[in-house]
């Protein structure tokens, strides 16, 4: 009986969930088989799943003759970054007024965050083009940075608020009463409770900044070009570098994956943080 109950929650259970790792974990799995494979096994018309000679040419041309993708990974990581910290510490702030002070307007302009995210970001690229040409801006990162808070702020705050609510008012009166002002209890109290929700909110900002494309392939030229502009460059119109392009989609997806190996534990905290009252 106990072994008939062991194969059923194999099959209602287990099975399930082997199939959907298995179909999560296979485009990497064939994007990394494709980026090793040498040249005739790459285009040729019988298909391996595993390379009978595994070759990391197609990485090192990619640094060195084909694109510059170190100066395009820098660009990224430089635009990333920035974007996290100033989105990041306008959200904050901006979530923390939101959940503490009451005054005219306070809703409308929740709702104006809201159905900020309702819209396409295309929609804001010929405005933001505009107003990019106008400050003597376009094509430098500061343009990048600047484009890609119009979107990641707005999501950001209503991220934040959800949790600054939950929190009780009693912890920053405690601390007014032991002699902090408005600004200490905020950064001696608020901040360190709020750590786990910063750090899912700055992973949230710095994927959506590494991995945009729209607004890079506008406000950016060959020396200030991100990565996915980098990869995009390698379809032509004769055909697709194959080799070059999941290599590049390989060195792409560590900087993120490693940040995620450091940050999972807050970063899991803080996507809960904030869903349950009490």
């Amino acid at each position: 009986m106990k072994k008939q109950s062991n194969v059923k929650r194999f099959f209602i259970v287990f099975l399930p969930l082997i199939l959907l790792m298995v179909f999560i974990l296979f485009p990497f799995y064939w994007t990394f088989v494709t980026s090793v494979k040498p040249q005739d096994e790459l285009y040729g018309a019988v298909v391996t799943y595993w390379p009978s000679a595994v070759t990391f040419e197609a990485y090192s041309k990619l640094f060195t003759t084909t694109v510059n993708f170190l100066a395009a990974m820098k660009n990224s990581f430089i635009v990333a970054s920035f974007t996290t910290i100033v989105s990041l510490t306008a959200s904050t702030l901006a979530a923390y007024a939101f959940s503490r002070y009451q005054f005219a307007g306070r809703k409308l302009l929740m709702c104006t965050f809201l159905c900020n995210n309702m819209f396409p970001t295309v929609l804001l690229l010929i405005p933001l083009y505009t107003i990019m040409r106008k400050l003597g801006l376009l094509y430098t990162p500061t343009s990048l940075v600047l484009s890609y808070t119009t979107f990641t702020i707005p999501f950001s705050v209503w991220l934040l608020l959800g949790f600054l609510n939950d929190l009780p008012m009693s912890l920053e009166e405690a601390a007014l009463v032991d002699g902090c002002n408005r600004g200490s209890a905020f950064v001696k109290i608020i901040l360190p409770i709020l750590g786990p929700c910063l750090v899912a909110t700055g992973v949230y900002i710095f994927m959506t900044s590494w991995n945009e494309y729209t607004f890079a392939m506008m406000f950016t030229n060959t020396d200030t070009r991100t990565i996915p502009v980098a990869l995009k460059s390698l379809i032509g119109q004769l055909g697709v570098q194959w080799d070059l392009l999941t290599a590049g989609g390989i060195i792409t997806i560590i900087p993120v994956c490693i940040m995620f190996f450091f940050a999972q534990k807050r970063l899991v905290e803080g996507l809960t943080a904030g869903a349950v009252k009490g």
